[in-house]
């Protein structure tokens, strides 16, 4: 991936944040459909208002640490943004029984701060769910979730006394955008990525935030199905125009 001048300005527009890109990534393979090529165009961002960030998620951006960038895959437009209609959504007979299951857990909310309780938590998920291709290491950890440009919230999840996960959100000014969600392995028959999003969709709802942004979906990504059975939700289909969706 590419990367614009890092700098501590704070962008103020969409059209400015724009301005600083640096151009296409060389390609590589993607991570979500096999056979295929990813590339991408980013920019750097010391500080970022959450309207801008929000104006660039109907633009296709998401956000990695301070890098904001976008899918510009030749032939392929299949990573499009997702976001649930927070205060409408209803959660299924399934995800009940998942909240059912996960009734014993406490949430804490706070600004996002690493620690190495976390980190081994972190570490420890990468190794059950991904190849080696994230890096392990500790400054990584934080560059990636806690070196945030923008106003973002922590949720910490507790069994007792144990940290048994953690998820990163961006607070915008109509909605909560996911980053990521990490767990303890030792737990993972208690569905924590789809308690997590029920977790933060309800706090979308009290603090009337009516959009949760899931971010991107691939139709033919198993791994990103489950995305699509938060409903009712919206599809990006090109810039600033939102559709109804339905798998």
């Amino acid at each position: 991936m590419s990367e614009g001048t890092p700098g501590d300005e704070l962008i103020t527009s969409s059209q400015e944040a724009y301005d600083q890109l640096s151009g296409v990534s060389a390609e590589s393979p993607c991570p979500y459909l096999p056979g295929r090529l990813f590339r991408s165009e980013a920019y750097l961002a010391g500080k970022m208002d959450g309207g801008v960030y929000e104006s660039l998620l109907a633009q296709g951006f998401r956000r990695s640490g301070q890098v904001v960038y976008r899918p510009r895959c030749r032939g392929c437009a299949e990573c499009r943004q997702i976001r649930v209609l927070a205060d409408q959504f209803q959660p299924t007979r399934s995800m009940r029984r998942i909240l059912r299951r996960n009734g014993d857990i406490r949430v804490e909310i706070s600004e996002p701060t690493p620690t190495p309780e976390k980190f081994d938590v972190y570490v420890r998920y990468l190794e059950s769910q991904h190849d080696g291709a994230m890096s392990r290491e500790y400054d990584s950890f934080v560059a990636f979730l806690y070196d945030s440009p923008m106003a973002s919230r922590e949720f910490s999840y507790f069994l007792g006394e144990r940290f048994i996960g953690g998820s990163i959100a961006d607070v915008c000014p109509n909605g909560l955008s996911s980053v990521y969600m990490y767990f303890d392995p030792d737990f993972a028959k208690r569905s924590l990525g789809t308690f997590s999003a029920l977790w933060e969709l309800d706090y979308s709802k009290r603090e009337n935030l009516p959009y949760y942004y899931l971010g991107y979906f691939v139709a033919a990504c198993k791994t990103m199905l489950y995305k699509s059975r938060f409903r009712p939700n919206e599809i990006l289909v090109g810039s600033n125009r939102w559709m109804c969706f339905r798998d």
